[in-house]
């Protein structure tokens, strides 16, 4: 039955492609009002419009580059650190004092919700930080009280104060050396909020408003929502850098992916997230439309929930590890568009450890580990497969058939388990799972972007540790590398990690994959970003 299903929507995939195909490449001209905006086809519906409360790199993409600015910005070329509402910094020879000298002239949103009376300062920059390192600030428990990459790299015990010295000067104070804190700061989740707008919702007794009706200071400010449907940004018409190219911006979810390219063939979507590898091919071939492709730092990786029997048992991860044929994994899910993974750390990083000894496909071995561990006739778990389509993993419910049946020659019994994409993620942070195939795409080029936020003990804590995994002596190894700036030092301590990772084995790295988006031919301007989400401000459509 499912193989008959499954051939019937891969017949409907099909159907989709071919009728896009079909379609004359002279379509009929686009009304100027639709010429001068751009629809971005997406996977999923955003969790919030506050990227501090998230790690999802669906709603990242739909809210961070378009809605917000951060003190510093990455150079997408050589991961270098920028001037963005900071102009310049500077930091104490101690490590612990960061002082930065802020942008000036630098406008707020104004919306149909909000009238900002005076331009962003170091007040905002401090509301920012406060909320999410102090509990009794009046914003911190609203959506939740969590913010999951923050949390991840212990900002709160790390950011000692936040301090306004003057109108354009702050201060941040640690209690430690943290070489990674310049890096964090230029994530997309370090957005900066409005101070003024926070206090008018206090007054208002709407606080939780901050994160559904957004204000920032990007190129695009907030007009709608629909959940499921779209997103509907205008552009902001007093941004500090080059006002955005397109007057509109709109967000068209689409979660199934031949829906997207069929939308995208019929002109109704300028640009799509995610196209299937498998497709990319015949997606190449339309005059009409450009395959843009890029080296991003990413992982796609297999965790085990280590909280869980027998998951907590390190002799069954590794058995597992070695059962699971990964080379074919590749082929039929990245189509050759991806690189083995044998560390969650990227080759392409300073830090990667080329010395690790390459766990292969040993079906034999895996059947001792799992006797020696006590499971001589195997177990039954289940595998969580994203519903949707993501950098790291394409297609992660094929994936996770082809696991089924590598691990059902070891006498391992696994069951797949998806959900609709908020569910899963919300599922999933209860830690409901036992085991789940997701990843991780680098927000910045430091190491520690790969280490703390998946694996470290606070990771654990706040959910973007998927292997709930804390361990003493890793912990201690990445919180060595962060006390000192000098680059070889961190590198020693980074390799003795991954070293202690592949003994462990709390997850599986499987590939680090190629980033790939399809877009209108007409379109120019949009690039991708190796750091995270993508920017939309710069795209121009020619006329037809």
């Amino acid at each position: 039955m499912m193989l008959n299903k499954k051939a019937s929507e891969g017949g409907r995939r099909a159907a989709l492609l071919a009728a896009g195909l079909m379609l004359s490449a002279c379509q009929p001209p686009l009304p100027d009002t639709l010429r001068s905006g751009l629809v971005y086809c997406s996977e999923g519906s955003p969790e919030s419009f506050n990227p501090q409360l998230v790690t999802s790199g669906t709603t990242i993409d739909a809210i961070s580059q378009q809605l917000y600015d951060r003190l510093l910005d990455i150079a997408p070329g050589s991961g270098e650190l920028l001037p963005g509402l900071a102009l310049s910094w500077q930091v104490s020879s101690d490590g612990l004092e960061y002082r930065f000298t802020l942008r000036p002239d630098v406008q707020f949103h104004r919306t149909e919700y909000f009238s900002p009376s005076r331009p962003f300062n170091a007040e905002d920059v401090v509301f920012t930080f406060n909320r999410i390192m102090q509990d009794e600030h009046p914003f911190h428990r609203q959506g939740g009280g969590n913010y999951p990459f923050f949390q991840s790299v212990d900002w709160a015990a790390l950011v000692n104060s936040v301090t306004a010295l003057d109108e354009y000067q702050v201060r941040f104070t640690l209690n430690r050396p943290d070489s990674s804190f310049l890096s964090n700061l230029a994530t997309d989740f370090a957005a900066i909020l409005s101070a003024e707008y926070g206090a008018q919702l206090l007054v208002a007794g709407t606080p939780q408003l901050i994160d559904s009706k957004p204000v920032g200071t990007g190129p695009f400010r907030f007009k709608e929502y629909q959940k499921d449907v779209l997103i509907r940004y205008y552009r902001h018409r007093q941004y500090w850098r080059e006002l955005a190219k397109p007057e509109q911006l709109v967000f068209d979810i689409v979660p199934n992916n031949a829906r997207r390219m069929a939308k995208l063939f019929t002109h109704e979507c300028d640009v799509v997230a995610f196209p299937r590898v498998a497709e990319l091919g015949l997606i190449s071939k339309r005059p009409d439309v450009d395959v843009q492709e890029s080296t991003s730092m990413n992982v796609g990786f297999w965790a085990f929930n280590t909280t869980k029997p027998p998951f907590d048992n390190v002799k069954v991860r590794q058995a597992l590890a070695l059962a699971i044929n990964r080379d074919a994994i590749l082929q039929a899910v990245y189509f050759g568009h991806a690189t083995r993974a044998n560390s969650v750390l990227p080759p392409t990083s300073w830090a990667y450890n080329d010395d690790l000894a390459i766990t292969g496909f040993d079906p034999k071995r895996a059947r001792e580990l799992l006797k020696e561990a006590g499971f001589a006739n195997g177990f039954s778990m289940d595998i969580w497969a994203m519903p949707v389509q993501r950098l790291y993993n394409p297609n992660a419910l094929k994936m996770a058939e082809l696991m089924q049946a590598d691990l059902a020659q070891i006498g391992v019994r696994a069951s797949i388990v998806s959900y609709e994409w908020n569910s899963f993620r919300r599922k999933l942070g209860a830690n409901e799972h036992d085991s789940v195939l997701i990843g991780w795409s680098a927000d910045n080029a430091d190491p520690d972007n790969f280490f703390r936020p998946l694996l470290s003990c606070s990771a654990a804590q706040t959910g973007t540790n998927r292997a709930n995994w804390c361990d003493e002596t890793f912990d201690r190894l990445i919180g060595q590398a962060l006390l000192t700036a000098d680059q070889k030092q961190r590198r020693s301590f980074y390799m003795a990690a991954q070293q202690y990772l592949s003994e462990q084995m709390p997850l599986v790295p499987i590939a680090h994959s190629q980033r790939f988006q399809a877009l209108n031919s007409r379109i120019s301007g949009v690039e991708i970003n190796p750091y995270g989400g993508i920017a939309l401000a710069g795209a121009t459509k020619e006329a037809p």
